[in-house]
């Protein structure tokens, strides 16, 4: 029996409230979208030699409560309005993306970082639906707002691409730096999931990447959009999984290599 959109999605996820953390249990089991879809999206494992970690605009312009959009907010008296967005990002993505690096760096696989903001101090670079959020956040290059979090720096030789769309692939070096890498599986990570992650993720299944959502490594401004992007990309574009379920993945494999 089909499972309906009630035993799915709580309550409380459908009026954007709930815990930070919460995910489905069918999305944290990996098991994918809950109605016919599924059966269309084909399996897949991932493979050491074919992936990459991608951290997404983990950056003080819109990741921080401090900084850029989390500072917007506080000055106009609208800090509760951000408060889901922060308290996720701060108790649940940026330790979930620490443990990643770690984990990737360790076995010396690939790991790039994607930003958003930029590059010239008038912002004209920027398209129309991007410019009036730049520049009221202050996020273009040299500024604070532009860099990556402290606590998520890159590791040197770790490039960092910077994009001027929603989308890594139609601004920035992504895609040819991934074929380069001989790279076709993505575990992408950041902010907003249901924004410049899922845009980039999207645009990876569209062009024949293997794209995976890491769960418990993105986040938005509310629970609600997060769980629908999780579940419609669970659907027919890709994998939903949790950072646990990632790791434990690929060190199986490692294993199963190094015992050959």
């Amino acid at each position: 029996m089909a499972d309906t959109s009630k035993d799915y999605v709580s309550a409380r996820l459908a009026s954007g409230s709930g815990s930070p953390d919460y995910v489905s249990a069918r999305l944290a089991s990996g098991s994918g979208s809950p109605d016919y879809a599924h059966q269309f999206n084909p399996p897949w494992t991932l493979d050491p030699a074919r992936v990459a970690l991608v951290v997404v605009d983990m950056q003080y312009a819109s990741a921080s409560r401090r900084e850029g959009l989390g500072r917007l907010l506080k000055d106009r008296d609208q800090e509760s309005s951000g408060a889901y967005r922060f308290e996720r990002i701060e108790s649940v993505v940026v330790p979930t993306i620490q443990r990643l690096l770690a984990f990737f760096r360790e076995r010396s696989l690939r790991v790039v970082y994607v930003t958003v903001g930029s590059e010239m101090p008038d912002f004209s670079d920027l398209l129309p639906h991007m410019r009036p959020f730049a520049e009221q956040i202050g996020n273009t290059a040299g500024r604070r707002e532009h860099e990556i979090l402290d606590d998520l720096a890159p590791a040197a030789g770790e490039p960092v691409l910077n994009k001027t769309t929603m989308s890594a692939f139609h601004s920035s070096g992504f895609e040819r730096l991934m074929r380069a890498w001989g790279v076709d599986q993505l575990c992408f990570t950041g902010v907003s999931t249901n924004s410049c992650v899922e845009g980039t993720a999207r645009d990876a299944a569209d062009r024949g990447f293997q794209a995976l959502l890491v769960e418990d490594g993105c986040g938005a401004a509310s629970a609600r959009l997060h769980e629908a992007t999780c579940e419609n990309f669970a659907r027919l574009l890709g994998r939903v999984a949790r950072s646990e379920e990632v790791r434990a993945e690929l060190a199986a494999a490692l294993s199963r290599t190094a015992d050959r």
